[in-house]
């Protein structure tokens, strides 16, 4: 069984990936359109987190939006990376907004006048106190280990991020509940179909809603860059690219 935190490893170790996929061109083989794109107009499949439902609609599905038709992969891939990219880092943002502990505060600034400290070696030592409490602030703050609400807010970073959480490493956050763990493994496995269809490295198989002649189920396999093949669990007839067997 695939766990979420082998769906949170895949978004960040192939991110690179997608970056130099989408400046290639596009590979099209096996019926027509390749497996991801023909398995992409089969999969109705509601994903269940609202943000990928909200996140699917896309205006330049309209035909008659400028541009070239259908989409290409390049422009697929990028807009998956978008997609993958606003959902990770929205979750990580609820996450650390119910889970991550506040920072530890600046300390005030103190008003001194002639009648603050009775001696400079009072003054002195008051004044390294603060020195180590902005210190300690400051480093609280900037803890590598803490969400940051600006700055970096990247995929890569959202996934190890939530990784830390779902492995119960230290940090500035409190141990997540069974119902945020059920959050983050919704939006992994998510995050992780949709990096994996884009640069086609998982093995596919879908079973078409249309039967066959003799009334069998035809499945497709594929993936992994691989020829897609058809076969009809009824009868047994087996289809490749151009030729039925």
């Amino acid at each position: 069984m695939t766990t979420t935190a082998t769906h949170l490893r895949t978004v960040a170790l192939h991110w690179t990936d997608l970056h130099e996929a989408a400046g290639q061109p596009a590979i099209v083989h096996g019926f027509g359109q390749g497996l991801r794109g023909y398995l992409a107009a089969l999969d109705e499949r509601a994903l269940l987190e609202a943000a990928w439902a909200r996140a699917d609609e896309r205006a330049d599905t309209d035909p008659n939006a400028p541009g070239q038709r259908p989409i290409p992969v390049r422009l697929h891939i990028l807009d998956t990376m978008r997609l993958v990219e606003a959902a990770l880092v929205q979750c990580a943002d609820d996450i650390a907004a119910a889970a991550q502990r506040a920072s530890i505060p600046m300390p005030a600034a103190r008003r001194v006048d002639g009648s603050t400290y009775r001696s400079f070696r009072e003054a002195r030592i008051a004044h390294e106190d603060r020195q180590r409490k902005v210190q300690l602030a400051l480093a609280d703050q900037r803890d590598p280990k803490r969400w940051q609400y600006t700055g970096r807010r990247t995929a890569p970073y959202a996934a190890l991020w939530l990784l830390a959480r779902v492995e119960r490493a230290p940090g500035p956050c409190r141990r997540i509940t069974e119902a945020e763990e059920h959050r983050i493994s919704t939006v992994a496995a998510g995050a992780a179909d949709r990096v994996e269809s884009a640069l086609d490295i998982a093995a596919q198989k879908r079973t078409l809603a249309q039967p066959h002649n003799c009334g069998g189920a035809i499945d497709v396999h594929g993936g992994e860059g691989r020829t897609p093949v058809a076969h009809c669990t009824g009868c047994g007839e087996i289809w490749t690219e151009a030729v039925a067997a």
